[in-house]
Protein backbone atom coordinates (compact mmCIF):
# COMPACT_ATOMS: atom_id res chain seq x y z
CA UNK A 1 0.00 0.00 0.00
CA UNK A 2 0.87 3.49 -0.73
CA UNK A 3 3.02 4.77 2.25
CA UNK A 4 2.26 8.30 3.42
CA UNK A 5 4.67 11.06 5.20
CA UNK A 6 2.68 14.02 6.10
CA UNK A 7 0.15 14.04 9.22
CA UNK A 8 -2.52 16.17 10.86
CA UNK A 9 -3.88 14.44 13.56
CA UNK A 10 -7.94 14.72 13.76
CA UNK A 11 -9.43 16.28 16.54
CA UNK A 12 -11.11 14.00 18.97
CA UNK A 13 -14.70 15.71 18.00
CA UNK A 14 -13.92 14.79 14.29
CA UNK A 15 -14.00 10.57 15.22
CA UNK A 16 -15.98 8.24 16.78
CA UNK A 17 -13.71 6.24 19.25
CA UNK A 18 -15.21 2.69 19.72
CA UNK A 19 -13.67 1.04 22.73
CA UNK A 20 -12.17 -2.87 21.53
CA UNK A 21 -9.99 -5.47 23.54
CA UNK A 22 -7.42 -6.27 20.74
CA UNK A 23 -4.00 -4.39 21.75
CA UNK A 24 -1.18 -6.52 22.38
CA UNK A 25 -0.11 -5.97 26.21
CA UNK A 26 2.00 -3.82 28.08
CA UNK A 27 1.89 0.05 26.33
CA UNK A 28 5.02 0.95 24.16
CA UNK A 29 7.63 3.04 26.31
CA UNK A 30 7.03 1.09 29.46
CA UNK A 31 10.21 1.12 31.34
CA UNK A 32 10.39 -2.25 32.94
CA UNK A 33 13.26 -2.01 35.89
CA UNK A 34 14.56 -4.98 37.68
CA UNK A 35 17.03 -4.99 40.39
CA UNK A 36 18.55 -7.99 42.47
CA UNK A 37 19.42 -8.33 46.11
CA UNK A 38 21.39 -10.94 48.34
CA UNK A 39 21.18 -11.35 51.88
CA UNK A 40 23.43 -12.86 54.38
CA UNK A 41 24.53 -12.73 57.98
CA UNK A 42 28.57 -11.97 59.10
CA UNK A 43 28.97 -12.23 62.94
CA UNK A 44 25.50 -11.95 63.70
CA UNK A 45 24.86 -9.25 61.82
CA UNK A 46 21.88 -9.19 58.71
CA UNK A 47 23.46 -7.68 55.65
CA UNK A 48 22.32 -6.91 52.56
CA UNK A 49 23.73 -5.87 48.72
CA UNK A 50 21.57 -5.06 46.08
CA UNK A 51 22.70 -5.58 41.85
CA UNK A 52 22.48 -2.47 39.57
CA UNK A 53 19.48 -1.76 38.00
CA UNK A 54 18.34 -3.17 34.45
CA UNK A 55 16.01 -1.33 32.59
CA UNK A 56 14.08 -2.16 29.43
CA UNK A 57 11.85 0.00 27.51
CA UNK A 58 8.80 -1.73 25.61
CA UNK A 59 8.82 -1.46 22.17
CA UNK A 60 5.84 -0.69 19.73
CA UNK A 61 3.93 -3.38 17.94
CA UNK A 62 2.41 -2.56 15.24
CA UNK A 63 -1.12 -3.76 14.44
CA UNK A 64 -4.49 -2.94 12.62
CA UNK A 65 -7.30 -5.10 11.92
CA UNK A 66 -10.05 -3.94 9.39
CA UNK A 67 -13.48 -5.23 9.76
CA UNK A 68 -16.74 -5.20 7.68
CA UNK A 69 -19.43 -4.29 9.45
CA UNK A 70 -22.05 -3.65 6.62
CA UNK A 71 -23.62 -6.83 4.95
CA UNK A 72 -23.85 -6.89 1.23
CA UNK A 73 -25.98 -3.69 -0.18
CA UNK A 74 -28.51 -3.90 -2.71
CA UNK A 75 -28.28 -1.54 -5.22
CA UNK A 76 -29.50 -0.98 -8.99
CA UNK A 77 -27.94 0.47 -11.72
CA UNK A 78 -26.57 3.44 -11.74
CA UNK A 79 -27.03 4.17 -8.17
CA UNK A 80 -24.53 6.89 -6.54
CA UNK A 81 -23.16 7.26 -3.49
CA UNK A 82 -23.35 3.58 -1.90
CA UNK A 83 -21.61 3.48 1.52
CA UNK A 84 -20.22 0.24 2.92
CA UNK A 85 -19.52 0.57 6.72
CA UNK A 86 -15.95 -0.83 8.23
CA UNK A 87 -14.46 -0.76 11.75
CA UNK A 88 -10.57 -0.23 11.89
CA UNK A 89 -9.15 -1.00 15.30
CA UNK A 90 -5.51 0.31 16.58
CA UNK A 91 -4.58 -3.73 17.67
CA UNK A 92 -0.82 -2.45 18.80
CA UNK A 93 0.59 -1.44 21.80
CA UNK A 94 0.77 2.28 21.07
CA UNK A 95 -0.36 5.37 19.28
CA UNK A 96 -0.22 5.00 15.46
CA UNK A 97 -2.11 7.07 12.72
CA UNK A 98 -3.10 4.47 9.61
CA UNK A 99 -3.07 5.74 6.23
CA UNK A 100 -6.53 4.70 4.25
CA UNK A 101 -7.51 3.28 0.28
CA UNK A 102 -9.94 1.98 -1.63
CA UNK A 103 -9.29 -1.10 -3.83
CA UNK A 104 -12.40 -2.31 -6.30
CA UNK A 105 -9.79 -3.71 -8.96
CA UNK A 106 -10.65 -7.15 -7.77
CA UNK A 107 -11.44 -10.80 -9.38
CA UNK A 108 -13.90 -12.86 -8.55
CA UNK A 109 -17.14 -10.29 -9.56
CA UNK A 110 -18.93 -8.99 -11.83
CA UNK A 111 -18.10 -5.39 -11.75
CA UNK A 112 -15.82 -2.94 -10.40
CA UNK A 113 -18.04 -0.06 -8.32
CA UNK A 114 -16.58 3.69 -8.88
CA UNK A 115 -14.92 5.36 -6.27
CA UNK A 116 -17.67 8.25 -5.84
CA UNK A 117 -16.61 11.73 -6.34
CA UNK A 118 -14.87 13.74 -5.16
CA UNK A 119 -14.39 11.91 -2.00
CA UNK A 120 -14.97 7.99 -1.67
CA UNK A 121 -13.78 7.49 1.89
CA UNK A 122 -15.38 8.79 4.89
CA UNK A 123 -15.47 8.93 8.79
CA UNK A 124 -18.41 8.31 10.48
CA UNK A 125 -18.19 11.24 12.97
CA UNK A 126 -21.89 11.12 14.09
CA UNK A 127 -22.09 7.82 14.50
CA UNK A 128 -24.91 6.84 12.68
CA UNK A 129 -24.13 4.12 10.67
CA UNK A 130 -25.68 6.11 7.50
CA UNK A 131 -23.46 8.20 5.43
CA UNK A 132 -24.83 11.94 6.21
CA UNK A 133 -23.71 15.55 5.69
CA UNK A 134 -21.82 16.04 9.09
CA UNK A 135 -19.93 12.73 8.53
CA UNK A 136 -15.82 13.82 7.68
CA UNK A 137 -14.59 13.32 4.21
CA UNK A 138 -10.81 11.55 4.87
CA UNK A 139 -8.06 13.14 2.45
CA UNK A 140 -4.50 10.76 2.52
CA UNK A 141 -2.02 12.06 4.69
CA UNK A 142 -4.30 15.07 5.45
CA UNK A 143 -6.60 13.29 8.46
CA UNK A 144 -4.94 10.07 8.56
CA UNK A 145 -7.19 8.81 11.47
CA UNK A 146 -4.60 8.34 14.91
CA UNK A 147 -6.19 5.74 17.19
CA UNK A 148 -4.83 4.97 20.70
CA UNK A 149 -4.22 1.20 21.59
CA UNK A 150 -7.29 -0.21 21.13
CA UNK A 151 -9.06 2.83 19.88
CA UNK A 152 -11.59 1.84 16.98
CA UNK A 153 -13.20 4.37 14.07
CA UNK A 154 -15.69 3.88 11.81
CA UNK A 155 -14.92 4.64 8.07
CA UNK A 156 -17.54 4.08 5.16
CA UNK A 157 -16.41 3.50 1.54
CA UNK A 158 -18.22 4.99 -0.77
CA UNK A 159 -19.21 4.13 -4.65
CA UNK A 160 -21.37 4.55 -7.71
CA UNK A 161 -22.78 1.24 -9.49
CA UNK A 162 -22.24 1.51 -13.11
CA UNK A 163 -25.25 1.67 -15.35
CA UNK A 164 -24.14 -1.40 -17.10
CA UNK A 165 -24.54 -3.80 -14.58
CA UNK A 166 -27.44 -6.35 -14.79
CA UNK A 167 -29.91 -8.02 -12.08
CA UNK A 168 -27.89 -10.42 -9.51
CA UNK A 169 -24.59 -9.10 -10.40
CA UNK A 170 -22.00 -8.55 -7.61
CA UNK A 171 -19.28 -6.14 -7.36
CA UNK A 172 -16.54 -6.07 -4.43
CA UNK A 173 -14.85 -3.16 -2.77
CA UNK A 174 -11.93 -3.38 -0.18
CA UNK A 175 -11.18 -0.53 2.47
CA UNK A 176 -7.45 -1.40 3.53
CA UNK A 177 -5.06 0.37 6.13
CA UNK A 178 -1.77 0.62 6.96
CA UNK A 179 0.34 1.80 9.93
CA UNK A 180 2.12 5.25 8.86
CA UNK A 181 4.81 4.04 11.01
CA UNK A 182 5.50 1.43 8.40
CA UNK A 183 4.30 -1.84 7.04
CA UNK A 184 6.16 -5.12 6.44
CA UNK A 185 6.86 -8.93 7.39
CA UNK A 186 5.95 -9.53 11.09
CA UNK A 187 8.74 -8.84 12.92
CA UNK A 188 9.86 -6.00 10.45
CA UNK A 189 11.60 -3.33 12.78
CA UNK A 190 11.66 0.38 12.78
CA UNK A 191 14.24 1.50 14.97
CA UNK A 192 13.70 4.73 17.04
CA UNK A 193 10.27 4.90 15.08
CA UNK A 194 7.96 3.91 17.94
CA UNK A 195 6.13 5.99 20.69
CA UNK A 196 8.53 8.15 22.46
CA UNK A 197 11.54 7.25 20.42
CA UNK A 198 11.57 2.98 21.38
CA UNK A 199 11.45 0.63 18.15
CA UNK A 200 8.83 -0.39 16.25
CA UNK A 201 7.89 -3.32 14.85
CA UNK A 202 5.38 -4.93 12.29
CA UNK A 203 3.30 -7.02 14.92
CA UNK A 204 1.36 -10.20 13.35
CA UNK A 205 -0.96 -8.18 10.59
CA UNK A 206 2.35 -6.58 8.98
CA UNK A 207 0.88 -3.21 10.26
CA UNK A 208 -1.54 -3.68 7.17
CA UNK A 209 -5.10 -5.24 6.76
CA UNK A 210 -8.08 -5.01 4.65
CA UNK A 211 -11.64 -6.14 4.74
CA UNK A 212 -14.15 -6.86 1.74
CA UNK A 213 -17.56 -5.04 1.03
CA UNK A 214 -20.26 -6.71 -1.60
CA UNK A 215 -22.92 -4.54 -3.72
CA UNK A 216 -25.56 -7.17 -4.78
CA UNK A 217 -27.42 -5.51 -7.97
CA UNK A 218 -31.03 -6.16 -7.54
CA UNK A 219 -32.54 -4.35 -10.46
CA UNK A 220 -35.88 -3.53 -7.86
CA UNK A 221 -36.04 -1.15 -5.21
CA UNK A 222 -39.11 -1.27 -2.69
CA UNK A 223 -39.62 2.91 -1.71
CA UNK A 224 -41.67 3.30 1.76
CA UNK A 225 -43.90 6.27 2.57
CA UNK A 226 -45.40 6.26 5.31
CA UNK A 227 -48.55 9.06 6.25
CA UNK A 228 -50.73 9.42 9.51
CA UNK A 229 -54.17 10.89 10.36
CA UNK A 230 -55.11 11.38 13.70
CA UNK A 231 -58.70 11.85 14.99
CA UNK A 232 -59.31 12.65 18.54
CA UNK A 233 -62.34 11.65 20.72
CA UNK A 234 -63.53 15.38 20.20
CA UNK A 235 -64.14 15.51 16.59
CA UNK A 236 -60.61 16.90 16.21
CA UNK A 237 -57.84 16.24 15.21
CA UNK A 238 -55.14 16.88 18.07
CA UNK A 239 -52.57 13.89 19.38
CA UNK A 240 -54.38 13.75 23.01
CA UNK A 241 -54.11 10.62 25.22
CA UNK A 242 -57.66 8.87 23.65
CA UNK A 243 -57.36 9.73 20.49
CA UNK A 244 -56.54 7.30 17.14
CA UNK A 245 -53.60 7.45 14.81
CA UNK A 246 -54.39 5.89 11.07
CA UNK A 247 -50.95 4.99 9.62
CA UNK A 248 -50.95 4.72 5.61
CA UNK A 249 -47.56 3.07 4.28
CA UNK A 250 -47.15 3.09 0.56
CA UNK A 251 -44.73 0.28 -0.91
CA UNK A 252 -43.72 1.02 -4.75
CA UNK A 253 -41.10 -1.13 -6.50
CA UNK A 254 -39.45 0.52 -9.12
CA UNK A 255 -36.53 -1.90 -11.81
CA UNK A 256 -36.71 -4.64 -13.73
CA UNK A 257 -36.61 -7.20 -11.49
CA UNK A 258 -38.27 -9.44 -8.72
CA UNK A 259 -38.72 -8.92 -4.82
CA UNK A 260 -39.46 -12.27 -3.49
CA UNK A 261 -41.27 -13.41 -0.68
CA UNK A 262 -41.62 -9.52 0.61
CA UNK A 263 -43.04 -8.98 3.83
CA UNK A 264 -44.00 -5.66 5.38
CA UNK A 265 -44.00 -5.05 9.47
CA UNK A 266 -44.28 -2.08 11.68
CA UNK A 267 -43.69 -1.89 15.11
CA UNK A 268 -46.54 -0.80 17.01
CA UNK A 269 -45.12 2.77 18.44
CA UNK A 270 -44.59 3.45 22.30
CA UNK A 271 -47.35 5.07 24.26
CA UNK A 272 -49.68 3.80 22.28
CA UNK A 273 -52.09 0.81 21.58
CA UNK A 274 -52.91 -0.93 18.66
CA UNK A 275 -56.70 -0.83 17.74
CA UNK A 276 -57.60 -5.00 16.75
CA UNK A 277 -59.14 -5.88 13.73
CA UNK A 278 -57.97 -2.22 11.14
CA UNK A 279 -55.12 -3.75 8.83
CA UNK A 280 -55.80 -3.33 5.87
CA UNK A 281 -53.63 -4.42 2.45
CA UNK A 282 -55.07 -2.66 -0.49
CA UNK A 283 -57.85 -2.11 0.57
CA UNK A 284 -59.13 -5.57 1.89
CA UNK A 285 -59.63 -6.30 5.85
CA UNK A 286 -56.92 -8.78 7.19
CA UNK A 287 -57.73 -10.68 10.24
CA UNK A 288 -54.99 -10.35 13.33
CA UNK A 289 -54.35 -14.22 13.46
CA UNK A 290 -52.36 -16.12 11.97
CA UNK A 291 -54.35 -17.31 9.46
CA UNK A 292 -54.63 -17.68 5.39
CA UNK A 293 -54.98 -13.45 4.91
CA UNK A 294 -51.63 -11.90 4.80
CA UNK A 295 -51.80 -9.52 7.47
CA UNK A 296 -51.20 -10.75 11.17
CA UNK A 297 -50.92 -9.05 14.64
CA UNK A 298 -47.81 -10.29 16.20
CA UNK A 299 -46.69 -9.76 19.69
CA UNK A 300 -43.19 -11.15 20.10
CA UNK A 301 -40.54 -10.76 23.47
CA UNK A 302 -43.19 -7.48 24.46
CA UNK A 303 -42.58 -6.00 20.93
CA UNK A 304 -46.32 -5.86 19.20
CA UNK A 305 -45.77 -5.44 15.37
CA UNK A 306 -48.21 -5.29 12.33
CA UNK A 307 -46.77 -7.67 9.64
CA UNK A 308 -47.91 -8.18 5.77
CA UNK A 309 -46.89 -10.87 3.34
CA UNK A 310 -46.85 -9.16 0.37
CA UNK A 311 -45.47 -11.86 -1.49
CA UNK A 312 -43.37 -11.48 -4.96
CA UNK A 313 -43.25 -7.75 -6.47
CA UNK A 314 -42.10 -6.43 -9.66
CA UNK A 315 -41.96 -3.25 -10.84
CA UNK A 316 -45.64 -4.18 -12.83
CA UNK A 317 -47.50 -4.96 -9.16
CA UNK A 318 -47.49 -1.17 -8.57
CA UNK A 319 -47.96 0.36 -4.89
CA UNK A 320 -48.99 -2.24 -2.03
CA UNK A 321 -50.74 0.00 0.70
CA UNK A 322 -51.38 -1.00 4.20
CA UNK A 323 -53.17 0.59 6.61
CA UNK A 324 -53.82 -0.07 10.33
CA UNK A 325 -54.83 2.13 13.66
CA UNK A 326 -53.37 2.68 16.98
CA UNK A 327 -54.73 5.14 19.63
CA UNK A 328 -52.47 7.08 21.80
CA UNK A 329 -52.58 5.95 25.73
Amino acid sequence: MRKVTALLILSLASLVWIPAAFAVGTVAGTDIDNTAEVSFEVSGSSLSETSNTLTLTVAEILDVNVTLQSAAKPVSPGDAAEELLFRLTNTGNGSEAFSLVLDNALGGDDFDPLPAAPTSIYFDTDASGDLSPGDTAYTSGVNDPVLAPDASVDVFIVNDIPGTTSDGDIGFSVLGATAVTGSGAPGTVFAGDGDGGVDAIAGNSGADDDDTGQYNVNDIRLALVKSATVSDQFGGTQPIPGAEITYTIAVSPTGGGTAVNTVFSDQIPAFTTYVPGTITFNGSGMSDAPDADAGQFVVSAGNPTITVAIGDLTAASGIQTIVFTVVID
